[in-house]
């Protein structure tokens, strides 16, 4: 790394984030009284412009684009973003509101598109929030954190049922992001942030209204957010860093209040997503867990929240099912990780639904292309533990869809395994092969 004037934007905030780290983490009562100064600092913005122009997104309610700015003119929109930061004259617009499907068919998730300089303002606030709220998150958090993955929450669940904590609360809140009550959040945030501009900036994010559509074929302007006081915008790129500063209460509630003591449990928290898994009954351990959550104003799913013990009975997480598995060589019985049911029937209906007859006029090499990346960003996740039979069973789906779709395009009527067959599909068509993947995976042996 270059010294002094020779360093990169990249490589200054990178000595920015550091030391508010290493103070945070010194001092754990001490409070930040000037940050917003760091927020408008240009190498700030110019690495959160190119975290934003990095992840993409479509246009917020204002139409702006990543090529209209780099068409004005990147250091020169930039500027006056600064500009804005700086005097005062900041105001974040709507967001606008698109819905996205769940897994489950016929549900959906309001997604919230920021324009692109309030996504800027963000990402620049959380570049430097970030490493300071780091200092003080829990071990047991694993979401939106440097050096942390999602695997790493079902490697530490896998961990703690096969060393004896078998009762296990596998939770499921109600709407986390937009029910977190904005004036506790606002003083977990303020516990170390005491810079009123910035403070102000967070307030006003929390609060942006939201276009959507009013059903008629218009738009319309809400604004619950305000109106309730709580929530926080999914899509935000600051949402996240909301969502675990106010996680990181339930947890450390946990602990202070002497539950993980009187109950030999531990808490894996990956997002809106936690399981409590201990020793003693876990029935117990939801009572204590929904009292929790009460104090917290955040409501659990009492439909979806169930008490079980494993491996009599599996549990999912992260899409992953934990629970009894068979060894392949030996039929032995062991406590071991697999994709879910729900999880493998998600991406076959994705597949479906992409070889669907509506994407007739799309030529096979486009359609081959955009399975191949869906499978493969699949497979990618669903890395641990007995992952052959999922492999196996989505291999086929893909196969039986493609050959389908092709014989719809070209009006092939007998003969579909001789023309379109196994072989040709994977050498001349180019679709991709999960089977042989596993080979490699140390979990996948098993």
């Amino acid at each position: 790394m270059g010294t002094g004037e020779n360093l990169t934007a990249s490589e200054r905030v990178q000595r920015l984030q550091t030391a508010l780290h290493a103070r945070a983490k010194e001092a754990p009562d001490f409070r930040f009284y000037s940050l917003c100064d760091k927020v408008w600092r240009a190498d700030v913005l110019a690495v959160a412009w190119q975290a934003v122009r990095r992840n993409g997104g479509a246009a917020g309610v204002d139409g702006e684009t990543v090529a209209d700015v780099e068409s004005l003119g990147v250091n020169q929109w930039l500027g006056a973003l600064a500009r804005d930061l700086k005097e005062g004259t900041y105001r974040p617009r709507p967001v606008r509101q698109v819905l996205i499907p769940k897994k489950q068919r016929g549900k959906f998730r309001p997604l919230g598109i920021p324009c692109l300089r309030d996504r800027v303002a963000q990402t620049g606030a959380m570049l430097v929030l970030s490493p300071i709220f780091e200092a003080d998150l829990q071990l047991e958090q694993y979401a939106y954190r440097p050096g942390r993955h999602a695997h790493d929450a079902v490697k530490r669940v896998h961990r703690l049922l096969n060393t004896g904590h078998r009762e296990v609360v596998d939770a499921d809140l109600s709407d986390y992001f937009g029910q977190i009550p904005h004036a506790d959040l606002m003083r977990s945030i303020a516990r170390r942030v005491s810079d009123g501009r910035l403070l102000g900036w967070v307030k006003t994010w929390l609060e942006m209204a939201v276009e959507e559509d009013d059903g008629h074929g218009g738009r319309r302007l809400t604004n619950r957010a305000r109106r309730e006081r709580k929530g926080t915008p999914q899509g935000s790129p600051i949402s996240p860093l909301f969502s675990n500063v106010y996680m990181r209460r339930f947890i450390l509630g946990w602990k202070v209040l002497g539950y993980a003591r009187r109950f030999e449990a531990e808490i894996v928290n990956y997002a809106d997503d936690f399981a409590v898994l201990g020793q003693s009954p876990a029935a117990e351990m939801r009572s204590a867990v929904e009292g929790l959550m009460k104090r917290l104003k955040l409501p659990i799913n009492a439909e979806k929240t169930r008490c079980c013990r494993v491996p009599e009975e599996p549990m999912t997480f992260l899409g992953y099912r934990i629970g009894r598995n068979y060894r392949q060589d030996t039929g032995h019985a062991y406590i071991g990780t697999r994709p879910s049911p729900a999880s493998v029937q998600s991406i076959c209906r994705r597949v479906s639904e992409l070889t669907a007859s509506r994407n007739g006029l799309l030529s096979p090499k486009e359609i081959v292309t955009r399975l191949n990346r869906l499978l493969t960003g699949w497979a990618n996740y669903f890395t641990l533990g007995q992952v052959s039979p999922a492999y196996a069973a989505i291999d086929q789906h893909a196969t039986r869809r493609l050959r389908q779709w092709l014989c719809r395009k070209h009006k092939v009527r007998a003969g579909k395994y001789v023309r379109f067959s196994q072989e040709r599909l994977r050498k001349e068509y180019g679709l991709i092969h999960l089977g042989p993947r596993t080979a490699s995976f140390p979990w996948a042996k098993a």
